[in-house]
C-alpha cells in the first residue's frame, strides 16, 4: 500500500525498491507537508491551495478506497472500463503503488490477516504496520495473490503507466498553483493520504469497537472511518469483505460507499454486493442488534 514507481511483470509483482519507497513515502510527502505548513505560517496560502489539498486527497483517496480496494481487489460491484480506469488512475496517483502491486499486497493481508505472513499486523509492533513494513517488503506472486488482476487489461495498462499517474498528481496542482499548489495539492496531499490508509493497517488494527468475530484484529474506528473515506469500519470490512459497503450502520459515515450507492443510481456500476442480514446476524457477537443493520441490507 505504498509507493514503487516500476510497473509489475506479467505474473509477479517484483520486490519494491528500499530507496525509492523511502523517497516516496518516508521522506518527500513529510517534506511537503512541512513545507505547507511553512508557506501557511508565512502567510502565503490562499484558498486555491486549500482546495487542491482537499480535493486531491478526497479524489485520490477514493481512487484507493473504491478503486483499488472495493473493486480491485475484493470485486464489490462490477462497472465499465472508463469509470474502471479513471478509479485505477486516480488510485495511481495517490502513490501507493500500481494497482497489481497494492491488491496482491492487501490480498495478502486478509490471507493471513494478524498472523505470521501478514504484511503489517501490530502483532509485529505498531510502527512496524503503520511505516516499517514498507522498509521490508518482500516479493508477492501476482499469480497467487491477485491473478485476476493480470487478466484484467484496464488494470494491467494502468499499473504499466502507473509512473505517469504519478507524475499527473504532482504536475497538475504546479500548473494551477505553482510552487505552493504542489506542495499542497501533491505532496502534502500524499502524505495525508498515505498515512490515512496506513492508519487502517495500524490504527484499525488496535483501536475501536469489534461489533463481530472475525478472528483477527480489526476494528471500527470512527476517527479513521470519517478520514478514511469509509475504510475505518475495518472490522466489518473483515467481516464481509466483499461488500461495497463498509459503514453498515447508519452513523458509520462511508462517503466511498455513498459515491457506489450514486454511481449504482446512474447506471454506472451494477451487481453492488451487500450482505444480508442473516449473513450479519451470524457474524454479530450479539446477534439481538442485527436490527440496527436493515438499512444496509435493504
Amino acid at each position: 500500500m505504498a509507493a514503487a514507481v516500476s510497473a509489475p511483470p506479467a505474473n509477479n509483482v517484483g520486490k519494491w525498491s528500499t530507496p525509492l519507497t523511502t523517497l516516496f513515502v518516508l521522506v518527500l510527502p513529510p517534506l511537503g507537508a512541512l513545507g505547507a505548513l511553512a508557506t501557511l505560517v508565512m502567510g502565503r496560502v490562499q484558498g486555491v491551495h486549500i482546495a487542491l489539498f482537499l480535493g486531491g486527497f478526497v479524489l485520490t483517496g477514493l481512487g484507493i478506497t473504491i478503486g483499488y480496494h472495493r473493486l480491485a481487489t475484493h470485486r464489490s460491484f462490477e462497472t465499465n472500463p472508463l469509470v474502471k480506469a479513471v478509479l485505477y488512475i486516480l488510485g495511481s496517483a495517490a502513490v501507493e503503488g500500481p494497482v497489481v502491486e497494492w491488491v496482491a499486497n492487501h490480498m495478502k493481508h486478509h490471507i493471513n490477516a494478524d498472523r505470521e505472513g501478514d504484511p503489517h499486523s501490530p502483532r509485529d509492533g505498531l510502527l512496524h504496520s503503520h511505516w516499517g513494513w514498507l522498509t521490508q517488503f518482500a516479493e508477492i506472486e501476482a499469480e497467487k495473490y491477485a491473478s485476476w488482476t493480470l487478466r484484467d487489461p484496464v488494470a494491467r495498462a494502468v499499473s504499466a503507466t502507473f509512473i505517469i499517474w504519478v507524475a499527473l498528481g504532482y504536475v497538475v496542482p504546479f500548473l494551477i498553483a505553482g510552487w505552493e499548489g504542489f506542495l499542497w495539492g501533491g505532496l502534502f496531499r500524499q502524505c495525508a493520504v498515505q498515512n490515512v490508509t496506513f492508519a487502517v493497517n495500524s490504527v484499525c488494527h488496535r483501536w475501536g469497537a469489534q461489533p463481530f468475530n472475525t478472528n483477527d484484529l480489526s476494528r471500527n474506528n470512527w476517527i479513521v472511518g470519517i478520514l478514511g473515506l469509509g475504510e475505518g469500519w475495518h472490522n466489518n470490512h473483515h467481516a464481509f469483505p466483499v461488500s461495497a459497503y463498509h459503514g453498515l450502520r447508519w452513523w458509520e459515515f462511508d462517503l466511498s460507499g455513498i459515491v457506489i450507492r450514486v454511481l449504482e443510481a446512474v447506471g454506472l456500476v451494477k451487481n453492488v454486493r451487500r450482505p444480508a442480514l442473516g449473513q450479519i446476524q451470524r457474524k454479530l457477537y450479539v446477534p439481538a442488534a442485527v436490527n440496527l443493520y436493515e438499512r444496509v441490507a435493504s
